[in-house]
């Protein structure tokens, strides 16, 4: 029977788990249709166009995680006037950058894809598409900027319903039209991007009609004046700064990934980006838990609740671990199953599967990290966290890949990112002490 204080995770963590979900789902539906096309470069393609806006959006990934622990840490102390500021300051930092990366596009464009010439020669027909990927779906940026805002100040507000609904539509409707443009319109990788862009917009007035029908009388008592108070600004930039850094450092991580598979050559990407939707799957379902934690951890800190805040950190922790073993065997004893539901190509699904011991390692090695991430995150903990993921970077990571590439080519990718994943979750074990506490 399951405790109360377990359901009470569980009516965080399941609603999470459905909407972060359909982002892997999402992005394994591209690569299936895509997959099923005459040319692997339409799939390549979006790998790498998918990769600058990863790179785009996890860096301002900030504006939901900032948003959920601040908006959680007043609900805790019962401040709702402080909820509704909370909201409007990160809607007016998300909108001004949603419009700034739509000014600066055509520099984006250029910094980015010199990267990618600077670090692999790969195909030209690729990099052509994935540019024409890009300019597309560069339009959907305010879009996607005010969705952070409104997730993670649902969550915060423990109200993980809205953004699940919100996340299933956006979903659906992006896989629709997706089908539609591809199969039926017979366009190719950048019907894939007009998908996106429809379904964002549409996401978005969707959180705008829920946001306005339920909350709206969370705001009758805010004055305009009280939006930029410079203490609660310059508290609220410093924590998204850290987390800012952070988030850049593991799209570094995952880009230097798509970058050296690319560098090798494009059955090589491709093959790595099947991979990795192993990865984004656990990821996703494993931060239904950390959204949990964010929640309660940021609730009761702000109610100085210190007897709950440890429940709620250790009923977290023993979910977590319930559920990483099934992930594992899975995995490790039918993880084929996966790579034949993503491509029909016979010569990338059994070049895919030399590599999947080290998928089976995914979940026992980075478990501790996705639940440590929401723990910090609900505290505003952000400078903890932000260090844990430098050293990982730097200590397990880079040399790794460095020193072994060499010898062992695709597979030192693999153990450098395992060695990442476990490395941050002990130094977030390390810190957590100093880290993690009520004020």
């Amino acid at each position: 029977m399951i405790k109360p204080f377990d359901r009470k995770i569980l009516r965080l963590a399941l609603p999470n788990i459905v909407s972060n979900l359909t982002v892997p789902l999402l992005g394994m539906a591209d690569l299936a249709i895509l997959g099923h096309l005459e040319s692997i470069d339409y799939l390549s393609a979006v790998a790498l166009g998918g990769m600058v806006f990863s790179i785009i959006y996890s860096v301002f990934g900030f504006l939901r995680m900032g948003t959920s622990g601040f908006a959680a840490q007043a609900i805790g102390s019962r401040d709702l006037s402080e909820t509704a500021l909370v909201f409007l300051r990160a809607m007016f930092v998300a909108l001004a950058i949603g419009f700034l990366l739509i000014a600066l596009q055509v520099p984006i464009d250029v910094a980015a894809f010199s990267m990618i010439d600077g670090a692999a020669e790969g195909s030209e027909s690729v990099k052509t598409l994935a540019a024409e990927y890009f300019y597309i779906r560069i339009w959907a940026a305010p879009a996607t900027m005010a969705i952070f805002v409104f997730n993670g100040w649902f969550i915060g507000m423990q109200n993980a319903r809205f953004p699940m609904f919100v996340a299933i539509l956006i979903n659906v409707i992006n896989v629709g039209l997706n089908l539609l443009f591809v199969f039926g319109l017979n366009m190719k990788s950048d019907g894939v991007a007009y998908g996106t862009l429809i379904a964002q917009y549409s996401g978005l007035l969707v959180s705008v009609f829920l946001f306005w029908k339920y909350y709206k009388k969370v705001f009758k008592n805010v004055m305009p004046n009280q939006v930029f108070i410079t203490a609660k600004i310059l508290r609220f930039l410093n924590v998204n700064k850290d987390i800012f850094i952070r988030s850049f450092t593991i799209m570094l991580v995952l880009s230097f990934f798509t970058l050296q598979s690319f560098a090798e050559n494009k059955e090589t990407l491709a093959i790595n980006t099947l991979l990795l939707q192993y990865f984004f799957i656990y990821a996703y379902f494993m931060d239904g838990f950390a959204n949990a934690a964010e929640a309660l951890t940021g609730k009761y800190i702000g109610a100085g609740d210190k007897l709950m805040l440890r429940k709620s950190i250790s009923r977290n922790f023993a979910w977590g671990f319930y559920l990483t073993i099934p992930f594992a065997i899975v995995y490790f004893f039918a993880g084929d199953a996966l790579l034949q539901f993503l491509t029909n190509d016979a010569n990338l699904i059994e070049k895919s599967a030399e590599y999947l011991p080290w998928i089976a390692l995914i979940p026992l090695v980075s478990c501790v990290a996705f639940i440590w991430d929401g723990i910090y995150i609900g505290a505003t903990a952000s400078a903890g966290l932000r260090n844990t993921m430098l050293i990982a970077t730097f200590v397990f990571f880079a040399p790794t890949w460095y020193f072994l590439n060499d010898s062992l080519g695709n597979h030192a990718l693999w153990l450098a990112f395992i060695l990442f994943l476990f490395g941050r979750g002990l130094m977030q074990t390390i810190f957590a002490k100093s880290s993690i506490r009520i004020p």
